[in-house]
């Protein structure tokens, strides 16, 4: 049973054993942190990755709470903190790697920038589920590519949780957006306002003529790396733009070169592990908020309810590719 000075908490002992529940001591807020009282944490993909031993990249030591989406309401609030009160119903994206505490637990004490009010129009479970997908998506198509009116926009991946996000911002922004996937997510990349592209029964060859008589994206998005990417540099237009969020292959440049276009790397962890940049991340998701709220940007979530004790169901529901959108755990009060 956790009392005030302690919190319930699923802590990973080591890589892919089963996560101990249990209490463990209640955090207090810091200079520039905020305490929150967690509802929801949103499943990621890189949750699993950590949870297996497999994210080197994402640094987060062991024994360790998981967990980098979250949902809640500010519990107390340290010195220097003037953007919130004690019960404003706040989300980010704030822990879960480089040592930060993670979502799965009751209560998280987090750096402040990162994190902004949560949409009035969506549930915590909701707001739980947007943080990475958003950032990575802003940070891919106007803080690199600077997505515009009259563009034509090709984001790989439209129905995975970057790419869903990625097509609303880009149609928000005026461009055209056309989005790849495979027969079943037709329906759904077509309800975001986006053109279908079946990407394994159509080359990128005859979708680049089809769509643009030839001359290739304004901007293509790749979520989804590898061989993805370097069908991307083949797509873009002359003096176009290439980003991806998961560029960390080896990759032949002539095609980009050859076109004069250019190429951005997203890395949305880069502000956690360094402690550089993360006000901008908070400055993201206010921007959301409000793209939220005036219903151009929409979540998805799949309706089964897992909890701390129930962790591992969720990443296999990820892993077996049965979600039927974003997983969220909720958290016990």
């Amino acid at each position: 049973m956790a009392t005030t000075d302690t919190m319930q908490a699923a802590v990973l002992d080591s890589p892919n054993l089963p996560f101990r529940v249990g209490p463990i001591a209640r955090p207090k807020p810091g200079t520039g942190q905020v305490l929150i009282r967690i509802k929801a944490s949103g499943v990621t993909p890189l949750d699993t990755k950590i949870y297996a031993g497999q994210a080197a990249h994402a640094r987060h030591p062991l024994p360790g709470i998981l967990g980098m989406n979250v949902a809640g309401v500010v519990e107390a609030i340290g010195d220097g903190v003037t953007g919130f009160r004690h019960g404003d119903e706040i989300y980010g994206m704030t822990g879960g790697v480089g040592g930060l505490q993670g979502s799965l637990a009751q209560y998280a004490a987090v750096d402040a920038d990162l994190l902004a009010a949560k949409p009035v129009n969506l549930t915590v479970r909701e707001a739980a589920s947007l943080p990475l997908n958003v950032i990575t998506a802003w940070e891919g198509l106007i803080d690199r590519a600077k997505v515009r009116s009259g563009q034509s926009v090709l984001i790989h991946g439209g129905a995975g949780g970057v790419g869903r996000i990625a097509v609303q911002i880009a149609r928000a922004n005026g461009a055209e957006v056309f989005a790849t996937g495979s027969a079943n997510d037709k329906t759904y990349i077509e309800q975001l306002g986006a053109v279908f592209i079946d990407y394994k029964q159509t080359p990128a060859s005859d979708y680049v003529a089809q769509h643009t008589a030839g001359r290739g994206f304004d901007v293509v998005y790749d979520t989804v790396g590898g061989s993805v990417l370097d069908a991307s540099f083949n797509t873009v237009a002359q003096f176009g733009h290439v980003v991806s969020a998961l560029g960390w292959g080896t990759h032949s440049l002539a095609p980009l070169s050859f076109r004069a276009a250019t190429y951005s790397g997203v890395f949305t962890l880069l502000p956690i592990l360094t402690g550089k940049g993360r006000a901008h991340h908070g400055e993201i998701l206010r921007e959301a908020t409000k793209m939220v709220e005036s219903g151009k940007i929409e979540t998805r979530i799949d309706p089964r309810r897992f909890t701390l004790d129930t962790i591992l169901d969720a990443y296999q529901a990820l892993k077996d590719g049965t979600a039927a959108g974003r997983l969220v755990i909720d958290i016990p009060g």
